[in-house]
């Protein structure tokens, strides 16, 4: 098998020796700048907010910076995930991240929504200006994904099949609507759902790997999955499940929460390759899984 990369200068090497264009990363971050400086702040407090000693914002770097080092990574297509924690926020957020994507043929147009009135009006708008993947946040919003409110968004996106990279797991914190029962009463609803469970679920990775099972649109993104940062505590993974992350080979994504992640991008690839999958596995969460996802030509 082919050697992990060692820092950032060795992941083109990575992905070449695997045989691949690039990587596919659904879960990257690009927000308005006021807003972007309100989240590293409240990563700047993770000893009163997550109770970590430090979560250091490895790429705290200007935009343009930024999108610099996702080229020089190989990063060929990424979201930008815009979230909203209150209502009135999600279609100016939707506004910038149409404007963002615009010039930018790496960037896959995101948008979100909010449990409000309006939101079934602003998600279909933002499918119809070129929308290509949703982002919820459960417990940054505070909200219930099977609030009636959103009946007639989730009912679009189903029909759509747009993906929708969604926070539902209880880590790093854990919310009033947070975890697998909120997921699987929505799932019933609207079983066809194309949903992105990011962060594998964390930590209840079983219950989610479960619904992955079950639900043929069920996807799970690798964002900060199995890294040394995530490992350590409650949020480590159960190494008796690999047998089953391995038979959902084509229904996990690479993602990364880049940029406002406490170590070097090339550590999410080296903690993926640890996991010891198989080279075929490594090449279709990297790049198959995504590409197809969305529709990529090589």
């Amino acid at each position: 098998m082919i050697a992990a990369p060692v820092d950032d200068a060795d992941v083109p090497r990575y992905w070449r020796e695997l045989g691949l264009p690039g990587l596919v990363d659904v879960h990257v971050h690009f927000l308005p700048e006021r807003v972007q400086e309100k989240v590293w702040e409240y990563f700047g407090r993770a000893r009163d907010n997550y109770g970590t000693a430090s979560w250091p914002i490895t790429y705290r770097l200007p935009v343009d910076e930024r999108l610099a080092v996702l080229e020089r990574l190989g990063v060929r297509a990424f979201s930008t995930l815009p979230y909203p924690h209150k209502p009135g926020m999600a279609a100016w957020l939707n506004e910038w991240s149409h404007d963002f994507a615009q010039g930018r043929p790496r960037v896959l147009q995101s948008a979100t929504f909010y449990p409000e009135p309006e939101a079934a009006g602003y998600v279909a708008d933002a499918l119809d200006r070129g929308a290509r993947v949703f982002k919820v946040h459960v417990q940054v919003g505070a909200f219930d994904p099977r609030d009636r409110l959103l009946d007639d968004v989730w009912a679009r996106l189903e029909e759509t099949g747009t993906p929708v990279v969604i926070h539902c797991g209880s880590g790093p914190l854990a919310g009033e609507h947070t975890g697998p029962e909120p997921m699987a009463g929505l799932l019933q609803r609207f079983p066809r759902l194309q949903l992105v469970i990011a962060h594998l679920g964390m930590p209840e990775y079983g219950e989610f790997l479960d619904l992955a099972e079950r639900y043929e649109r069920v996807h799970l993104d690798t964002t900060m999955f199995a890294t040394d940062f995530t490992e350590r505590g409650r949020n480590a993974f159960d190494r008796a499940q690999l047998p089953r992350l391995s038979d959902l080979r084509g229904k996990v994504l690479l993602g990364s929460d880049f940029p406002s992640i406490p170590y070097a991008y090339a550590h999410q690839l080296e903690a993926l390759h640890r996991l010891e999958l198989g080279e075929d596995w490594l090449r279709a969460v990297l790049w198959e899984n995504g590409a197809r996802l969305f529709g990529l030509e090589t």
